[in-house]
């Protein structure tokens, strides 16, 4: 007779960890709801704190299911709550209301002033690094009207502005953003959808400088809309800048084709030339540069892009010689402004033709006694002109830098404003469909406001958690395999993730004794946690228990 345990649904129940205790233990690491208890303490009909709250929403922004915020309480029905948040938390505990409301308490206390508090208290235990300070903007669309009725002076506006997501259908905000060399956000504030790029990044930098309190040398590296003569008188001499030269100024289209003596830079298929130059009163170093490896990708698609104008050019010409000029100069004139948006063509002969029509318009040969009136239309064979295409291939693979440390080399100067990188892809991090941070479905201004401020701890816990990983790494010498099971000691914390799928809670009931267990810890998950250390452990190295 088998006398093994028979067990019923109810006797068995099992709830997801997965990758979410390494996102509680960074939490816990970097101290998150002290500061977070500190800034928003609890109240009396709030049954969780704040901070438990915050913890949820990270846990949910960084949920790699794509579940959307909107659906914050149903996120959390199938994980052991208990595990994550602490004895007696249950998924019922975290709804709507309780998300809504810690939302407006970061939003009364100051979106930026919370996220500056959080920074600054995890940059006195952590030394990542803010010799680099990368500063950038994107858009962010949101669902919905957005008549913006909140009676608050400090809303920002949901309205319509350049989308950079090309959601033109869509009201937007934009958010400002300044990362470190690895990709950590250290300053992000929230603007209105239609706030202009040139003003948002200088007040993000001018603020970052007041906020911060940076002792060391540091390079605030930003794109050509930051690159304004107001914008570098502001700044003066004192605070060190890296930026891109808008290939509008005239200036910079000279010397995107002169014939400089182009000096092989330290890293593979980049050259460069350096100048002093003084650009709206302030001295500064203008560096050209020249990639290889852009050229050669330019000149893929240059010739097409060229076959597309001509085609362009061709219809528009098209469209000139269909007009009808009342006189010759003004048919001269519309010739010669032609000319003038197509550049890359001429004609050796432009011929200004005349035709008498009716005066009243209507078509036919005129009668003896009709009134007639003459007529000018344009005529041109067109050709490519041969220099100003050689001179625009000239420009292929060249870009012009500029930074106001005339010390800084030519070489370092590429490196760093190659970083810029690092903030790009915290955007593309915030967009990315497997993680849904900034899925944007609220109805009020200020909780967007607070919103978008969760929306970048996320990306603070998660670039943080890896370079965390990844320096624990090379101080150990200790490596994991990635995907195509090479070991690495720089590994995402996507594919990280990734490797965390499996572990979960189990409770067993048998004879009235309830017993707990964390299973599915494989031999990747164990190493990966006894490097990362207790923080994390504490998640997933329970001892099981028995309950009665």
């Amino acid at each position: 007779m088998d006398k093994s345990p028979q067990f019923t649904s109810q006797d068995f129940a099992s709830r997801q960890i997965g990758h979410l205790g390494l996102v509680a233990g960074m939490i816990d690491e970097l101290g998150i709801s002290a500061v977070i208890d500190e800034a928003l303490p609890k109240t009396r009909d709030h049954i969780l704190p704040h901070s438990k709250v915050v913890s949820a929403m990270l846990l949910n922004g960084l949920g790699f299911n794509e579940r959307r915020l909107y659906f914050f309480s149903r996120f959390f029905t199938n994980l052991s709550t208990e595990q994550l948040f602490g004895p007696g938390v249950t998924p019922e505990h975290l709804n709507d209301d309780v998300l809504l409301r810690t939302l407006d308490r970061i939003y009364d206390y100051g979106t930026t002033d919370l996220f500056n508090r959080i920074v600054m208290n995890v940059m006195k235990k952590f030394q990542f690094g803010t010799h680099l300070l990368h500063a950038d903007t994107t858009s962010f669309s949101v669902h919905g009207d957005y008549d913006n009725e909140e009676e608050n002076f400090r809303n920002i506006q949901i309205t319509y502005g350049h989308n950079k997501d090309l959601r033109w259908d869509l009201k937007q905000f934009v958010l400002s953003m300044v990362t470190n060399q690895h990709g950590i956000p250290l300053f992000t504030q929230p603007y209105s959808g239609n706030e202009s790029d040139k003003k948002i990044l200088l007040e993000t930098i001018q603020k970052v400088k007041q906020n911060l309190n940076l002792e060391d040398k540091a390079y605030y590296v930003a794109d050509s809309a930051f690159y304004t003569g107001p914008n570098l008188q502001t700044l003066g001499h004192h605070t060190f800048w890296i930026s891109h030269p808008p290939a509008t100024i005239d200036e910079v289209k000279l010397l995107l084709v002169a014939d400089m003596p182009m000096v092989p830079g330290e890293e593979e298929g980049y050259s460069s030339y350096e100048r002093l130059v003084n650009y709206a009163g302030i001295e500064q170093k203008w560096v050209l540069v020249h990639s290889e490896k852009r050229r050669a990708a330019s000149e893929k698609t240059y010739q097409k892009n060229l076959d597309n104008r001509l085609e362009k050019a061709r219809k528009s010409l098209k469209k000139l010689r269909s007009k009808e000029f009342a006189c010759e100069p003004d048919a001269q004139m519309a010739a010669r402004l032609w000319f003038d948006d197509y550049p890359y063509l001429s004609s050796d002969k432009i011929q200004i033709l005349s035709r008498t029509k009716k005066n009243n318009g209507k078509k036919g040969r005129p009668g003896k006694d009709e009134s007639v009136v003459t007529v000018y239309s344009v005529d041109a064979p067109i050709e490519i002109i041969p220099e100003v295409i050689e001179q625009e291939k000239t420009r292929l693979g060249r870009f012009v830098l500029a930074t106001n440390d005339l010390d800084l080399e030519a070489d370092s100067l590429l490196k760093y404003y190659k970083g810029q990188q690092s903030v790009e892809r915290g955007f593309r991090f915030l967009k990315d469909k497997s993680f849904r941070v900034a899925e944007v479905f609220l109805k009020k201004e200020s909780r967007i406001e607070a919103l978008s401020m969760i929306m970048v701890l996320c990306l603070f816990v998660y670039a943080i958690a890896e370079w965390y990983l990844r320096s624990k790494l090379k101080e150990t010498g200790k490596k994991v395999n990635n995907q195509l099971k090479k070991p690495i000691q720089n590994p995402t914390m996507k594919w990280i993730f990734t490797l965390f799928m499996r572990p979960a809670e189990v409770t067993v009931c048998l004879n009235s004794h309830i017993q707990r267990f964390i299973v599915n810890l494989d031999e990747d998950v164990t190493q990966i946690l006894e490097i990362m250390g207790p923080s994390f452990e504490k998640y997933y190295f329970v001892k099981p228990t028995c309950e009665m």
